[in-house]
Order: C-alpha cells, then structure tokens, then sequence
C-alpha cells in the first residue's frame, strides 16, 4: 500500500518537514480591578426616566429615509447670505418638526393617565450631550420662531447646558424631542421616549447614497429617521401621516415660507 505523503516546506534544496503548531494555554486572568464613582444627578435623573419610559411606555417605531439635497442647498444659501447665522441641518429639522406637529396635534401630546393632553404649540426638546450624560434644553415655541432664532437658541442652550449653567424649567417640559446622532456617523437607530412627551425623532447620518429617480440611478444627499411613539397617544397611522408630512417638508423646504 501507498503511504500518505508528509508535507514539505522547501528551504533551499533540502525540504523539511513542517513542525506542528504548539500552542500555550493563557493564563487565566484574575477578575478585573475597577472603581465606583458616585452617579451624578443627571445620571440618576436619566436612570429614572428611563425606568418609568422603556418599561411602562408602550414603545413602536416608524422609519423613513429623506432626500435631504433641496434642504441642504437651503442651508448653504442662508448661511452665504449671513455667516454669522450658522444654521444647521438640525435646526432645520427642528423647524420642520415642529411645524409638522402642529399640523398633527395628536402628535404633539402626551399621556396623562386619565386624559391625554395637546399642546396648542411644540416645544422642542433638543438632546445634548454633556460630560455625564444626556440633557434636552427645550425650545419653546419652536414653530413661531425663525430658523436663525431656532439656530441661536440651540447653540447658547447648548453652551450653558454644558457648562452645568441651565434652569430646570429651560429642559423639562418639552411636547416633543429631537435625538441626533448624525454627526457621529449613525445611520440609523432608535431612541426612547422621556415621559410624558408622546414621541421623539431619532436623526441619523446625511449621506450621499445612489437612489432611482425617473428610471435613473443618480447621486441624492439621503437621511433617515426613526420616530418613537407612545401607542396610548399615537396609532400607527397618525404617526406614519405625521413622518409623510416631516419627509415632504424637508424634501421640499419652501414649505416652511407659504
């Protein structure tokens, strides 16, 4: 009978056999040493709300992707005409949101154990992060108010909320909140609802995508959302009309000067 041919390595003109691999178990490593910092009053603040919110709070998500190009031109064209202003794509979201609630004002509402309430105006909650966790300065009448106004808000908002320098009364009471992690190269995700508001829009990435358009395969400035909706306050539908009526807007910005 033949015998099964051994394997060879050629090393000039005398081959060698290869040698098996041996390998060395690791060492089993002892538990990790760590330490244990009290939680700030942001943090538990958040571990609260958390709690009465993923748990209680019936949760359901709606999604949509939004060709952002007109309303990025927009952006570039007001900021050309006043540098100083420094809109930014998620100032015109929050513009956009808050009209769009308003429009729906069974969005725009929250649950209250045995009544639901509506706001006759949205005030927008916009999520800051800050060095031990996650704060929502509130815009107050977000719909009255002009893009450069919007812009000029949130900036100082988020300034003093940085540095610890924000009221109580200027991040609770929002009807609405606005999550994004766009900036950090999120695509997409979903974020929780902070009780009592009905509904929070999670803002991914604007990124330029090929898309189909008359047939065509062409290059669009794309974005998607997730909204988080309360099901005691928002049915599936409202809130898909309400996410129809944000992607037309933003899609189509001058919308927002009829």
């Amino acid at each position: 009978m033949s015998q099964p041919a051994s394997t060879t390595v050629s090393t000039g003109t005398f081959p060698r056999a290869v040698e098996p691999l041996r390998f060395q178990p690791a060492a089993v490593a002892a538990a990790s040493p760590y330490r244990d910092e009290p939680a700030s009053e942001i943090r538990r603040t958040i571990a609260r709300r958390l709690v009465t919110s993923i748990g209680p709070v019936p949760h359901f998500f709606l999604t949509s992707e939004i060709e952002m190009d007109r309303a990025a031109e927009m952006r570039r064209g007001i900021n050309a005409l006043d540098p100083d202003l420094k809109i930014s794509v998620n100032d015109i979201v929050i513009k956009v949101v808050a009209t769009a609630l308003v429009q729906h004002p069974a969005v725009n509402a929250s649950f209250q154990d045995k009544f639901i309430r509506y706001y006759e105006h949205a005030d927008i909650g916009v999520a800051v992060a800050i060095e031990d966790g996650l704060i929502t300065p509130v815009i107050r009448g977000a719909d009255q108010k002009s893009l450069s106004q919007i812009a000029g808000e949130v900036r100082e908002m988020a300034e003093r909320a940085r540095s610890r320098k924000l009221k109580p009364e200027e991040y609770t009471g929002a009807t609405f909140s606005i999550s994004n992690l766009g900036m950090f190269g999120i695509d997409e995700f979903t974020a929780v609802i902070n009780p009592p508001e009905g509904g929070i829009l999670a803002v991914g990435a604007m990124a330029a995508k090929p898309v189909v358009r008359d047939s065509e395969i062409v290059i669009r400035q794309m974005m998607r959302v997730t909204m988080s909706c309360d099901h005691r306050v928002i049915d599936g539908a409202t809130g898909a009309k309400f996410l129809q009526t944000v992607k037309k807007i933003l899609e189509n910005p001058l919308y927002l000067v009829v």
